[in-house]
């Protein structure tokens, strides 16, 4: 069986965005638990050189859709950073959510030999497809997903690892 560049891109990152709001939003219960402003957390890093938790989730959302994009045919829309609330950036993932299962399998054909220049502040990396996808998208997507949860959980927001992997698909679930 092949594997589809549409299941390693769009069905890998859409769970992991899943995962992002849950933990954003045990991240707003704890605040309110703890009686603290939540912006607390949205502009907590773990280092001083390190960007804040909305970053992180404004470029976990970005890798995801512009690369999906890419890998699709399309050209990356471009969005606004300006959310300035936890709610915010669970309504971005949302949307972005919305968009990469708006990109059909289909699209996706072939993208693995695809030539895709991706622009850069002071230069432009060209790949193909496959290569964006394993060098690129899937490690920065998860770089930058695991970051917010770990600014959360350093925060003293209670997740564990079971809210980063979220439930199983019933068909990986054994049975006794």
């Amino acid at each position: 069986m092949k594997i589809s560049m549409h299941a390693m891109s769009v069905d890998v990152f859409v769970p992991l965005l899943t995962q992002l709001s849950h933990v954003l939003k045990k991240g707003l219960e704890h605040a309110s638990a703890k009686n603290f402003d939540p912006r607390v957390l949205f502009d907590a890093r773990l280092a001083p050189d390190m960007f804040p938790l909305s970053r992180q989730v404004q470029i976990a959302c970005d890798m995801a859709r512009k690369s999906a994009a890419r890998l699709a045919g399309r050209e990356p829309e471009s969005w606004e950073d300006n959310e300035q609330s936890i709610e915010e950036l669970r309504a971005r993932i949302d949307r972005t959510i919305d968009y990469l299962r708006s990109l059909p399998a289909e699209a996706f054909e072939g993208s693995e030999e695809r030539q895709i220049d991706l622009p850069l502040r002071d230069r432009t990396l060209r790949f193909r497809g496959l290569q964006l996808l394993q060098r690129w998208a899937l490690p920065n997507v998860l770089f930058h997903v695991v970051t917010a949860y770990d600014i959360l959980r350093h925060n003293g927001v209670d997740i564990g690892k079971q809210d980063f992997l979220g439930d199983l698909p019933a068909e990986v679930i054994s049975q006794k």
